[in-house]
């Protein structure tokens, strides 16, 4: 028995078929299996920080204004050096700036939790620790986006995406949770002792994955610039570089700017905008608690659609996603209830995690290899720069008129439809 072939091959594990479905398929990769693995756990762990560092200060440190700037201390080196980390990337590689960044930040992480257990935190340990671990964020993760492409190839984009997404939103609804038992049965030390060993854990898995690239030239050159690699110049220069290409690659240039008036019209209203309504309806944190799950829930749904089923013409749903996503928020500034509200939010939210796998995916495979981790923080960069500015907006309008800030929201999204609509490059995408 133990030498028929066929039982073997049953009982044997073939990583090579890990199920039938579309979405699986990049698990038989050996090295985004460490990519994926490493880096769900380590976003896990980020949710234990989140809730640490935020008890931490409204507890012994501060007001709901200090966690406001020291969340602004950390956003904004984020953002401003996000750029920077596609050229790094591109200069050395996403792999080796990736376990520079996990390794410092579980050495930041470490030593801050250090210092709580000694009961020696002050307020401006928290500060410089935010603005340190931005600036090392901020490298972190043009290089995640720039690596995935290289280790599963472009047929398995979509997919792949569509794990290290759902993984992420997977860890938003679970993580807080036990973050919260944590803290309240061990202490803030201990929930920051977590992320720092997931961070470890993170270092690890990069640190065996070997060093392949399974990443090819894109069937059509879309770029301005020649299709050879331009030496590295300085930091600055390789920018510019990046922004030329981005330039000259019609379908980027259109899309950048209706990313960023996505992300203008998206996330103040959602984060901000949505507490404030659902507290000024119903004044229960229960309520609150359900909607926010049910958002979440429907963002991990569409990021795992978006990795099984197969569409074309994503340029045509871009266009049609913009459209219902901005009747969406209208309706949303129209809704009366929780239950009106949470079915709104989980059509929106499938959509939109749907929709944001397919556009990554396909700005993964069309762009140079040379270039992609700059493309990639252009992208990252026009999602998270205008955030800030989303936050005080939504935060103004809300207290004027709720119903105005979605319905401003969702007529921005409207427009951005329109202009997509009008651009030929971005209609025939696929």
């Amino acid at each position: 028995m133990g030498d028929d072939p066929e039982q073997e091959d049953i009982i044997r594990f073939h990583p090579s078929r890990i199920g039938q479905l579309r979405l699986l398929r990049p698990l038989a990769e050996r090295d985004f299996r460490l990519l994926w693995l490493g880096e769900s756990i380590s976003v896990f762990g980020n949710r234990f920080q989140g809730i640490a560092l935020a008890w931490l200060i409204l507890e012994e440190l501060g007001s709901g204004l200090v966690l406001g700037t020291v969340m602004m201390a950390a956003a904004i080196p984020f953002a401003v050096f996000m750029l920077f980390g596609g050229v790094l990337s591109d200069r050395l590689s996403p792999r080796r700036v990736m376990l520079i960044s996990n390794a410092s930040r579980c050495i930041l992480v470490a030593v801050l939790a250090s210092i709580v257990f000694a009961r020696a935190i002050e307020l401006w340990h928290v500060y410089v620790f935010a603005v340190t671990f931005g600036f090392v964020g901020a490298f972190f993760l043009p290089a995640m986006m720039a690596m995935i492409p290289r280790v599963v190839g472009r047929e398995r984009l979509e997919a792949s995406n569509s794990l290290v997404q759902g993984s992420m939103h997977l860890s938003g609804l679970v993580g807080p949770a036990l973050a919260g038992v944590v803290v309240a049965v061990v202490g803030t030390a201990a929930a920051l002792g977590v992320d720092a060993a997931t961070f470890a854990f993170a270092t690890v898995t990069l640190w065996l994955m070997k060093p392949v690239n399974h990443l090819t030239e894109p069937a059509a050159e879309g770029g301005a610039l020649p299709a050879r690699p331009v030496k590295p110049g300085s930091a600055l220069t390789d920018i510019t570089n990046g922004l030329r290409y981005a330039w000259g690659h019609a379908e980027i240039r259109a899309l950048l700017p209706a990313i960023v008036v996505m992300n203008l019209s998206f996330v103040g209203p959602i984060t901000v905008g949505l507490v404030s309504q659902i507290h000024s309806l119903t004044g229960k944190a229960t309520a609150l608690g359900t909607v926010v799950a049910v958002a979440g829930g429907a963002a991990l749904v569409g990021s795992l659609l978006a990795g099984t089923i197969k569409l074309g013409h994503r340029g045509i749903l871009m266009i049609v996603a913009n459209a219902v996503l901005g009747a969406g928020f209208i309706l949303l500034g129209l809704a009366r209830s929780v239950l009106s509200i949470s079915l709104l939010l989980g059509v929106v939210g499938i959509l939109n995690g749907f929709v944001n796998i397919k556009v990554i995916a396909w700005l993964q495979g069309a762009t140079r290899p040379d270039m992609l981790a700059r493309v990639m923080s252009l992208v990252m960069f026009a999602s998270a720069g205008l955030q800030p500015v989303s936050f005080a907006l939504a935060g103004t309008l809300v207290d004027l008129n709720p119903t105005l800030m979605f319905a401003g929201a969702g007529g921005l999204m409207m427009v951005t439809c329109f202009y997509l609509a009008a651009c030929r490059a971005v209609r025939t995408i696929d």
